[in-house]
């Protein structure tokens, strides 16, 4: 049996664009990694450094609006009249390459705009692991 890959299929790639196209505008965060936070944004966690806050958002919130609404709009989605929050998701069905979708978008967004801090939550511990093998970071 033989597996082919393609790295970019059409939904995939719409998927990836929607999300770095959010940032449209957004400068290319470059240089030293280190941000120095005030005090107050960390009082109460113990052991928590001044250091390391990174991905700093230049644009206003309604920039990120002008840029979901232009997302939506090539995506033929009727435009949110808000911006409820900054939480954005990329809902996929089973079998059509998520973890390469959202691998893809990571780096994306750092070759794009210099981000390098992201979260993924995942449902499962099973997923975890699935993900965590197929990068080579768990062994079978």
């Amino acid at each position: 049996m033989k597996f082919s890959f393609d790295a970019d299929l059409d939904y995939q790639r719409a998927a990836i664009d929607a999300v770095t196209g959010l940032f449209a505008g957004q400068d290319v965060m470059t240089g030293a990694f280190d941000v120095y936070a005030h005090p107050a944004l960390h009082a109460g966690f113990q052991g928590m450094a001044d250091t390391g806050v990174a991905n700093r958002l230049v644009l206003d919130e309604d920039s990120v609006l002008e840029n979901l609404h232009a997302v939506q709009e090539s995506s033929g989605f009727a435009p949110e009249p808000t911006l409820a929050s900054s939480n954005f998701t990329i809902e996929m069905e089973t079998g059509t390459g998520k973890t390469y979708v959202y691998l893809r978008t990571i780096y994306e967004l750092n070759q794009m705009y210099g981000f390098t801090k992201f979260v993924i939550v995942v449902p499962s511990v099973a997923i975890k692991e699935g993900v965590l093998t197929s990068l080579g970071m768990l062994k079978e």
